[in-house]
């Protein structure tokens, strides 16, 4: 069984995926940490996050054991894992790793942007989870300032509507929910509340005839 979860940033479908991966027994992966890695090991190398072909040759390179969980969570990280996942040399060169992951003899879940539509357009369950701008800026500023990150809630407000308007409008993959996924709003859910619509939505799948 193939879960494809996307959605919007800080709009809770990590949390979702993690724990839907967890109660269905499957590999889990989160693949913006892919992109997140490839920025931050381009911006350490020197490398422009709008050159292809050199971001493309750091994406295949990585070894996502190098980075700290620390590294990849900032505001910074998240900024350049948005130029770099915009680069159609970059995506490719991750596609097939993630679909690999994916078409394991388990299944598995992945979270992103594009799994439905690009990744696994024939996954077995398409969520979408999504909230209202506001929401979700204040829920990564609390997340950024328990970390230390000194980035103020306008900053960080301003920083995601530039970051959902260039990962919906970029020409390879763009941001957009799947004409077959299910829409979660966890504008106003609790954690535990969203999950079990997820859970709800994961069981309606798996009872539909083959």
């Amino acid at each position: 069984m193939i879960i494809a979860i996307d959605g919007t940033l800080a709009s809770g479908k990590g949390t979702i995926a993690r724990r839907i991966a967890a109660w269905y027994g499957l590999p889990y992966m989160d693949t913006g940490r892919l992109y997140r890695a490839t920025g931050v090991a381009s911006l350490h190398k020197g490398a422009a996050l709008d050159d292809g072909s050199a971001v493309a040759r750091i994406a295949v390179s990585l070894d996502l054991d190098d980075f700290e969980e620390d590294q990849l969570r900032t505001a910074e990280a998240g900024q350049a894992a948005s130029k770099v996942a915009a680069l159609p040399e970059v995506r490719a060169a991750l596609l097939e790793l993630q679909r690999a992951f994916a078409n394991q003899p388990t299944g598995a879940v992945l979270d992103g942007r594009d799994i439905g539509t690009v990744v696994c357009p024939t996954a077995d369950v398409k969520l979408w989870i999504d909230a209202a701008t506001d929401v979700r800026a204040e829920r990564r500023h609390r997340e950024l300032s328990a970390a230390g990150d000194t980035i103020t809630l306008a900053e960080l407000t301003q920083q995601l509507r530039e970051r959902d308007e260039r990962d919906r409008n970029r020409k390879d993959a763009p941001m957009k929910m799947a004409a077959d996924a299910v829409l979660i709003d966890t504008t106003d859910l609790t954690i535990d509340a969203a999950v079990d619509k997820a859970r709800a939505a994961v069981e309606k799948a798996l009872a539909r005839p083959e």
